[in-house]
């Protein structure tokens, strides 16, 4: 199973408008990050996590041109704010969407048209697949688990399927509720967003004291912010961590 990373930016992407940091003036393309977002692929299935602001740039730079559902971790708008572009993938009927009942309930909200039993002609057309905390469920043949975790004083939505979690916007995970959800997880993707402390995601060190505590064998990091090159990080945490970047493929059990 394939897992490529479409976006592994924090909020403001990288480089951040009008910052002349050293990061942001990188001439390292690993350190131009879009909002975090992934693409799973498997024999039967294709499916994405999180649609950004960039998530038309990022399909046409991956070559997607069929998916399966798109998977939801919370409504904030570097994750979500691309779903109008998943109008072409419900030409052939309603499209399924998946996440967190409060989740979906925003993107309802925001996004009305595109749920209408009377569609506008062009608009998306989709489905709201409401998922319980702790529930599974499968796209194709690739079953997924939804993982509750804190981002700051917000419970939104982290997944697993296979071997593999991805916990992006992560501050806790949680672990008394989560221990058995993620016993066995191989491979982490999660997120780390520098090294000052933040109210709402974890810092380097954070991200490892939970792969740590989760049993990981291997670590990506994303939604990274621009205080940190990908080179100063892959020199301070690899091989058992290592910076995520646009365009990176890995492969995972399913």
């Amino acid at each position: 199973m394939r897992v490529l990373f479409l976006g592994t930016g924090t909020s403001h992407g990288v480089p951040v408008i009008g910052c002349g940091c050293s990061v942001c003036r990188s001439a390292d393309p690993h350190d131009r990050r879009m909002r975090s977002s992934i693409l799973i692929e498997s024999s039967s299935a294709s499916c994405v996590i999180d649609t950004g602001c960039e998530f038309r740039i990022q399909a046409l730079r991956a070559g997607i041109t069929h998916l399966d559902g798109v998977l939801y971790t919370h409504p904030h708008a570097d994750h979500l704010m691309g779903l109008d572009d998943l109008r072409v993938f419900s030409s052939g009927g309603r499209f399924p969407i998946y996440g967190m009942k409060s989740t979906l309930d925003t993107i309802r909200r925001i996004f009305p048209y595109a749920f209408s039993s009377l569609p506008y002609k062009g608009a998306p057309q989709l489905e709201a697949v409401e998922v319980e905390e702790g529930g599974r469920f499968q796209i194709g043949d690739i079953v997924f688990t939804l993982i509750p975790v804190m981002h700051g004083m917000m419970r939104i939505a982290g997944y697993r399927f296979g071997s593999t979690a991805y916990l992006t916007d992560v501050s806790d995970i949680l672990w008394d509720e989560n221990k058995e959800r993620l016993s066995g997880v191989r491979t982490l993707i999660i997120g780390a967003l520098r090294d000052r402390p933040h109210w709402s995601h974890f810092t380097f060190d954070g991200a490892i004291g939970a792969a740590r505590m989760i049993g990981a064998e291997k670590v990506y990091f994303t939604h990274i912010n621009h205080e940190t090159g990908y080179s100063d990080i892959q020199r301070r945490f690899a091989p058992y961590a290592e910076s995520a970047y646009d365009g990176l493929e890995i492969e995972v059990d399913l």
